[in-house]
């Protein structure tokens, strides 16, 4: 008797936890994702493999919690107006670049962010896109201020 009410607890406990992973997958949906190509000054066009953080809680959430970032994807946050993003670190523990990019689809800013700093990160000028990217990866790519996002997103 006592083997099958612990036999019952686990399982209650199990079903617990699912229930309880289950909820958390229904309040942060699957993001779509978009090849975005950028035009260099120097002629070339370079793509990135970029989630899409269109609606509040998905930027609220961003890459918070994502260890690994690999070159060439990112995500990229859409606001509905222009403004003076800011932009911190809270929960991310992979060091960042980011572009802020303004209603043209021109990079106005591209900074660095460090892991879990809750400093923000301010954009210069109002603009409507901010590309988040591994650290690096602008420069890596060859892609500098005053390079074109293609807007077909």
């Amino acid at each position: 008797m006592k083997n099958l009410k612990r036999k019952a607890a686990a399982l209650f406990v199990v079903a617990l936890v699912c229930a309880a992973a289950a909820s958390c997958q229904k309040g942060n949906p699957k993001l779509k994702t978009k090849t975005l190509s950028v035009a260099t000054a120097s002629g070339a066009t370079v793509f990135v493999e970029a989630e899409i953080a269109d609606k509040p809680d998905t930027r609220e959430k961003g890459l918070m919690f994502r260890k690994k970032i690999p070159d060439g994807t990112g995500m990229l946050f859409v606001f509905e107006e222009d403004r003076v993003l800011r932009f911190w670190m809270k929960n991310t523990p992979s060091p960042l670049s980011i572009a802020y990019i303004d209603w043209k689809g021109e990079i106005k800013d591209i900074l660095d962010m460090k892991p879990f700093d809750l400093s923000d990160v301010c954009a210069s000028s109002y603009v409507r896109y901010a590309l988040e990217v591994p650290q690096g990866w602008f420069e890596r790519a060859g892609i500098k201020v005053g390079d074109k996002l293609a807007l077909d997103f």
